[in-house]
């Protein structure tokens, strides 16, 4: 008979706590984090790259930490914005969280840095549960998704503090129906946000800018209805500890256990008995 633990609640609140901290320290010093979380090809980089040139533009001190497997293409697209990005290369651990981020941020981040833009790793499963001491969390999917990706993804979408649509371009040309992924995010995360962007044409951008902004002014961001009960993977951003078990639809309940996979799943072992693999 095997009897399986479930670390991952205990994982997810020393994140948290770790997160508090880091929150507390940001802010007085005057720096905001913006957490960024996608699937891969939505458009993510696209749309930082828009955000800091503009801001850029506009004065306002802002810098980048973006995080991938591999490679550091994003940070050189970045950089051009001529802003202090940085790329951490996870080595395939498919999230970040917050002791990582606060390890990046010594001897780094400038001082007079307002907004912290966190490009997360590229999937909406593993990073939605971490909480990296953000005071605003956007989940940005393109037009080229879905429009039921809230519905199978209700944990990302459910902690959403801001729902970004990227690539509105090409929404006529691939058939987008605007109306019903609101109502599929409405589902989810009743009273969030939603904004339609295109880095191409530059529309959105600026509104994104602007919420990330007001809540560094000290604006309070949305409170999403699953951050309130913790009915799915429990909290973000400082709204207090309240973990579930994170197995939401999107996270199922079979899954590899074990830090570095796509689906970070702490399930071990007990008295010699080897760990559940499922698939």
């Amino acid at each position: 008979m095997c009897r399986v633990v479930d670390l991952q609640q205990a994982v997810l609140v020393k994140n948290d706590e770790r997160a508090g901290t880091l929150r507390t320290e940001l802010a007085a010093r005057g720096t905001t984090v913006v957490n960024l979380l996608s699937s891969p090809g939505s458009g993510k980089t696209a749309l930082l790259e828009a955000e800091l040139a503009l801001a850029a533009s506009r004065g306002v001190p802002v810098a980048a930490l973006t995080a991938d497997l591999a490679t550091e293409h994003d940070a050189e697209r970045l950089s051009r914005a001529g802003v202090p990005v940085k790329q951490v290369l996870t080595d395939g651990l498919c999230h970040l969280e917050a002791d990582m981020l606060r390890a990046q941020l010594d001897g780094w981040l400038p001082d007079e840095t307002r907004l912290l833009f966190v490009e997360n790793v590229g999937n909406l499963v593993c990073p939605a549960s971490y909480d990296l001491g953000e005071s605003l969390r956007v989940v940005l999917a393109s037009v080229t998704e879905g429009e039921d990706k809230p519905l199978k993804y209700p944990t990302a979408f459910g902690l959403a503090q801001l729902v970004v649509v990227t690539k509105d371009d090409i929404a006529e040309a691939v058939g987008f129906d605007e109306d019903a992924f609101r109502a599929n995010v409405r589902q989810v995360n009743p009273g969030v946000e939603v904004v339609l962007t295109s880095a191409r044409r530059g529309t959105g951008v600026g509104m994104v800018l602007e919420r990330a902004l007001a809540v560094a002014g000290g604006e309070r961001a949305h409170r999403p209805v699953m951050a309130r009960t913790g009915s799915a993977s429990g909290d973000v951003t400082g709204f207090g500890h309240t973990h579930a078990h994170p197995h939401a639809q999107d996270l199922g309940h079979e899954h590899l256990h074990g830090h570095g996979h796509e689906d970070l799943h702490l399930h071990t072992p007990v008295a010699g008995v080897p760990a559940r693999s499922h698939s």
